[in-house]
């Protein structure tokens, strides 16, 4: 059975990463209010991306991965610029290694 994991952009903008076995089920869920506390007080949601998996633990575990990502690196996901997202993520380490040198 396929797992899969997904971005869904809110009424906000914001965006909200999850995993399930049922993506067509739990993105309707979370548009009638049936999701996550945060998407319930951001509807309605839209599901701008998704990763199938083979197994429901690797798909949770690329939920995680990606819930830790900043907005820009999760935009240049959602839009197929995968080559931006070494970048993104250099950008940001150098930042973290800046604040620690002060």
């Amino acid at each position: 059975m396929s797992s899969y994991m997904y971005i869904l952009k809110c009424s906000d903008g914001s965006y909200y990463t999850g995993s399930t076995r049922d993506l067509e089920k739990r993105v309707m869920e979370h548009n009638m209010g049936m999701g996550a506390n945060y998407t319930r007080k951001h509807l309605p949601v839209e599901l701008v991306y998704f990763e199938e998996f083979q197994r429901v633990d690797d798909a949770y575990a690329r939920e995680k991965q990606v819930q830790g990502w900043t907005r820009s690196k999760k935009e240049a996901l959602i839009k197929g610029q995968f080559g931006k997202l070494t970048d993104l993520s250099k950008s940001t380490l150098a930042k973290h290694s800046a604040v620690g040198k002060n």
